[in-house]
C-alpha cells in the first residue's frame, strides 16, 4: 500500500471529490475511494452516511452533482446510458439489498439471465448458472421462484446472477443482510476466493464488522465523506 492507503498501481475504479444531493439532502460531501483490480473493498459508515449513494454513483446507476467517477480511463460521470448499461450488463455486477430478482423467473434462469441477454444459448446459460448456485450453496433450488425462497436464499442468488458474467467489479449492498451468521461466512469465503482466482474486485457497503474483516481495505463514511481510511488483515485468506 501506498502511504495513504490507497493502491500502489492505477485503481481500476476511481472517484474524486463525489457530490451528490437527494432534494435537500446532501448524501455525498466530496468523497474519494480508489479500487484496484482483485481487491474487496468495504465502506462503513452509519446509516444515512452515504454508501448506497457512493455506491450507485461508482456503478454508474446515478451520477453525481459534482467531482468524477473513472473506470479504466472512461469518466463514468460523462457516458451516455447506452454505454453505462453496456458495462453494468458486461462489466459490472451489482447486488442491491433485496436483491431484486425477476419474480417471475425461477432461480436459475434468474441468474442465467444475464447471459442471455448477452446472446449466450439457453442450454448453456443454465448449465453455467447452476454451477455458481452450487457455488453459493443454493443447488437443488434451481427451479425455484423469489417467492418460494427465504431471503437468504435469494441474496445468494443474487449473488451468483451479479457474477455469472465474469465482471471485473462486483457491487454489493449490504451482501449479507438476509443470512445469518454461517451462510454469511459461507458467502463471504465464495466471495473472497472469486476475488483472488479471478482478479474481479468488489466494493461491499455494509454494517457488518465481520464482513468488513473479509476486506483489504475499509472506508468509512460520515455524513458523505470519507472519514477513515485503512487495510484490514483480520481474516485470513
Amino acid at each position: 500500500m501506498s502511504p495513504d492507503n490507497r493502491p500502489a498501481h492505477a485503481p481500476l475504479l476511481a472517484a474524486r471529490g463525489l457530490v451528490k444531493a437527494h432534494g435537500p439532502t446532501r448524501a455525498l460531501r466530496g468523497a474519494s475511494v480508489d479500487l484496484a483490480a482483485g481487491e474487496i473493498l468495504a465502506v462503513t459508515g452509519p446509516s444515512g452516511s452515504g454508501k448506497s449513494t457512493l455506491l450507485h454513483c461508482l456503478a454508474g446507476i446515478v451520477r453525481p452533482d459534482e467531482g468524477e467517477v473513472t473506470y479504466g480511463g472512461e469518466r463514468l460521470d460523462r457516458l451516455p446510458e447506452a454505454r453505462l448499461s453496456e458495462l453494468r450488463r458486461t462489466e459490472f455486477g451489482v447486488v442491491f439489498q433485496f436483491g431484486q430478482l425477476v419474480p417471475e423467473l425461477t432461480a436459475a434462469d434468474n441468474v442465467a439471465l444475464p447471459l442471455l441477454l448477452a446472446g449466450q444459448g439457453r442450454r448453456q446459460a443454465r448449465a453455467v448458472a447452476v454451477e455458481w448456485l452450487e457455488r453459493f450453496g443454493v443447488r437443488g433450488q434451481e427451479e425455484l421462484r423469489p417467492g418460494e425462497m427465504s431471503g437468504g436464499q435469494a441474496q445468494r442468488v443474487a449473488m451468483a446472477r451479479a457474477l455469472v458474467t465474469g465482471p471485473r467489479v462486483v457491487f454489493a449492498d449490504e451482501p449479507t443482510g438476509a443470512l445469518d451468521s454461517l451462510a454469511g461466512e459461507r458467502l463471504m469465503t465464495a466471495l473472497t476466493h472469486t476475488a483472488r482466482e479471478s482478479g474481479t474486485a468488489f466494493l461491499l457497503v455494509t454494517h457488518d464488522a465481520t464482513v468488513a474483516a473479509y476486506a483489504d481495505r475499509e472506508v468509512s463514511l460520515h455524513d458523505g465523506a470519507v472519514v477513515a481510511e485503512g487495510a484490514d488483515t483480520a481474516v485470513p485468506r
